[in-house]
């Protein structure tokens, strides 16, 4: 398709121009031992100048200080999967069976308009804020997150999803999606990435994950899949079986040829598996598939809460892991579970893995932003990295024997402040954009 016709990295840090310093009993690195009685600078530019005891830490002339009493400085949070256009939809969760459910989604969809979306992004993204997230990777087919986290001055990854499980609506899909890639791309600004989804083996053609893995190759954009959620998908794909066959023989789309592959391997053919592309859920995944996404070193998003709530089974997470394969967890929608906790979300996984407590912050910290490609951006405190922050409450002096365990058990509704490049987006009690 030619050589990469558009940049998606963005170039403008939506910062406030203030020099910040925060102090609290606990600041918590993540990828370096805690450290008590510490304190962070951020500088004009949104960015970490020094981390450290809080004896160390310069304090400039006309610095803005705060010392949270009771408190541990963490990481913003990194959440590597919401759906935030869905905000408001939860508790309309009434179908059972997956497939059922998912024809209920479109249909809750269909049935709101374009300013309803932006509402529910924007309201979606604060809600992110106050439960300590600070980047997000998000998928939707409206448009409306991008622009919201464009006009908030967010930061955070919008996959543009695409859909057609029909070979003969490729062309055309594929001409959309380009269409709308590049409306969409207006609205790349400050930490604001754009990114592809063709969404799921079982509402895209083989020919339309082609396509889309071309284009956005071409275009250099990140690219991620719902992959190996649901046995109806492997059915579907293993056996021309199940429930998503059985909506496919109604709407006149061909069943997969038989004998069938498994939808991992079906996108390894289809050349969509490869380091750029973030696979969420992967549940349905056997060890030969796990070798496969590691070959091709894949990312994985994993939302323990949302397989749980759908049946889907447990997510071999600790095989993925020990592949070592990129993981980062994500909440989903409030549409499969409410309210969305990221730090919930990293017990369940902990629960699942048998992993320690550092290891799971960890799933929604460094590794997460690994996972996204902004490791060396984000997702730690160190100097050079973005100046954002988690600052939750602590119930009380906290030894550094349980600290970890202490924070990890903290809720979404336990955040005391959360910084974004170093501008105060939420403090408990007063939400701010």
């Amino acid at each position: 398709m030619g050589s990469r016709r558009q940049p998606v990295q963005s170039q403008r840090p939506a910062v406030n121009g203030l020099i910040r310093r925060y102090a609290a009993p606990w600041v918590l690195p993540i990828d370096s031992p805690p450290i008590p009685d510490g304190a962070i600078l951020i500088g004009t530019d949104g960015r970490i100048l020094a981390v450290g005891p809080e004896v160390s830490v310069p304090a400039p002339p006309g610095v803005l200080r705060d010392r949270i009493a009771d408190a541990a400085i963490l990481p913003g949070l990194v959440n590597t999967h919401t759906h935030l256009e869905l905000t408001g939809l939860d508790g309309r969760d009434t179908e059972t069976e997956f497939p059922a459910w998912i024809a209920r989604m479109i249909a809750l969809k269909a049935a709101r308009e374009p300013g309803d979306f932006l509402a529910a992004a924007r309201r979606g993204i604060q809600d992110c804020w106050a439960g300590g997230v600070t980047t997000i990777a998000d998928t939707g087919d409206s448009g409306a997150v991008i622009q919201a986290l464009s006009e908030l001055g967010a930061s955070g990854i919008a996959y543009h999803e695409v859909f057609g499980p029909h070979p003969d609506q490729a062309e055309l899909a594929m001409a959309a999606a380009i269409r709308r890639i590049t409306e969409l791309s207006r609205l790349v600004t400050g930490r604001v990435r754009l990114g592809l989804s063709p969404h799921a083996p079982y509402s895209v053609s083989g020919p339309l994950y082609s396509r889309m893995a071309a284009l956005a190759a071409d275009y250099g954009m990140p690219m991620a899949v719902h992959l190996a959620e649901s046995l109806d998908e492997s059915l579907l794909l293993e056996r021309a079986a199940g429930g998503f066959a059985t909506v496919w023989d109604r709407r006149g789309i061909p069943l997969p040829a038989l004998p069938g592959v498994s939808p991992v391997g079906w996108l390894d053919q289809l050349g969509v598996l490869g380091p750029q592309t973030l696979c969420i859920h992967v549940v349905q995944a056997t060890g030969s598939d796990l070798d496969r996404l590691a070959a091709r070193r894949v990312a994985i998003a994993h939302c323990p809460r949302s397989n749980q709530r759908h049946g889907h089974g447990a997510a071999p997470l600790r095989e993925m892991l020990d592949r070592g394969l990129r993981v980062g967890v994500g909440t989903d929608s409030v549409a499969s579970v409410s309210p969305l906790d990221l730090l919930a979300e990293a017990r369940a996984a902990r629960a699942l893995a048998g992993l320690d407590a550092e290891a799971a912050l960890r799933l929604v910290t460094s590794d997460a932003a690994r996972a996204l490609g902004l490791d060396g951006e984000l997702g730690g405190l160190a100097p050079g990295k973005w100046g954002d922050l988690a600052i939750v409450a602590l119930p009380g002096a906290v030894d550094a024997a349980n600290l970890m365990d202490t924070v990890l058990t903290r809720r979404a509704g336990d955040v005391n402040l959360t910084v974004l490049a170093g501008r105060e987006v939420y403090r408990r009690g007063v939400a701010r954009s």
